[in-house]
């Protein structure tokens, strides 16, 4: 009788597997401290509690890279994409004073392509190297006749460590506190389905803004904001923080308000970086499109009584950052005046 159909006849390369993951292998374990437990290439590997903790609390989020993907495949810049997804879930940790102290990643791909699968892969571990997480897993799954041959998801998911007692969940927020905006140059990784309806049909290669080429400005990876939102939690100046995503000011500063609260958000405290500006024009869209959707410049908000400091503080440690509002009395919801 003859053999029926391979593995390999159904698509999935298990030889070029093992080769992705011994070319991975220096990437990810560079990201390790003698904290790790276990070893690379195992079933499940762990991380020690810091010391000093008395009643630690493990938080965890979860998220992906989102469309912006595709303009990676169709530009070939998949240098960045690591630090988009990074950003996504430690920034998200930070928000409620959580270091992050682990990271796991999920590649998905129509089939396995080295060089640009090593190339996501480093960039997961140089973020999460800047982050302070150690990478300690993941997966890279090939997935022929479900995936285009050069489809690529990515999504991971971050566990960190807080002092129970310490978290910040917004409840100290109050009427008269300051918001800082933590600038964002670029889109982070947010909006990207209507980012790709405005830009159909350019050519993101030879099509500039300010002199750079649309791909380059567009595939520009997140700023990682946790480093310095822990900064502000450990200082004790942060009532309340933010990670802004998709939904904008808006959207995310209402969801450390306590009830009774008013944000108040002064439009004119920043201007857009010129993406945005781009993006209004080319998409003839309005204010309120673009403020419900996009950062628009602004990546991060810190709620304080003490604005100053917060300024100083990130101005120190190289991030740009002003006052865009305050807290007052009211319904809670964020108001953009």
């Amino acid at each position: 009788m003859a053999d029926g159909p391979t593995y390999a006849d159904a698509g999935v390369d298990l030889e070029g597997a093992e080769r992705h993951v011994a070319s991975i292998a220096p990437l990810v374990t560079a990201t390790w401290g003698p904290n790790v437990v276990g070893g690379f290439g195992g079933f499940a590997a762990g991380v020690e509690l810091p010391e000093g903790y008395r009643r630690p609390i493990l938080m965890m989020s979860t998220d992906g890279v989102g469309t912006k993907l595709e303009l990676a495949r169709a530009t070939g810049r998949w240098e960045g994409v690591g630090y988009d997804l990074v950003a996504m879930c430690v920034d998200d940790l930070a928000v409620v004073g959580a270091r992050p102290i682990s990271f796991v990643d999920y590649l998905a791909v129509g089939k396995l392509h080295p060089e640009r699968d090593a190339t996501i892969v480093g960039s997961i571990a140089r973020a999460c190297a800047d982050a302070g997480a150690a990478l300690v897993g993941g997966e890279t799954a090939e997935h022929p006749g479900v995936m285009d041959v050069d489809a690529v998801d990515l999504a991971g998911a971050a566990v960190g460590v807080c002092e129970r007692g310490t978290e910040i969940t917004g409840d100290h927020i109050e009427a008269g506190h300051s918001i800082v905006g933590i600038a964002s140059p670029n889109l982070r990784s947010n909006g990207f389905s209507l980012v790709r309806r405005v830009f159909a049909g350019a050519d993101l290669e030879s099509d500039t803004l300010d002199g750079v080429p649309l791909a380059e400005v567009l595939t520009e990876p997140s700023v990682l904001y946790s480093p310095l939102a822990l900064a502000i939690a450990e200082a004790g100046l942060a009532s309340g923080m933010a990670h802004i995503t998709g939904g904008g000011i808006p959207g995310n500063l209402v969801r450390p308000l306590p009830i009774g609260c008013t944000a108040s958000v002064r439009r004119r405290a920043w201007t857009w970086p010129p993406i945005f500006e781009e993006l209004a024009r080319r998409g003839g869209l309005s204010r309120e499109a673009m403020e419900e959707t996009f950062n628009l410049g602004v990546g991060f908000c810190v709620v304080t009584p003490a604005p100053t400091d917060v300024v100083g503080t990130a101005e120190t440690m190289g991030y740009q950052a002003f006052e865009i509002g305050e807290i007052e009395e009211g319904e809670r919801r964020v108001v953009m005046r």
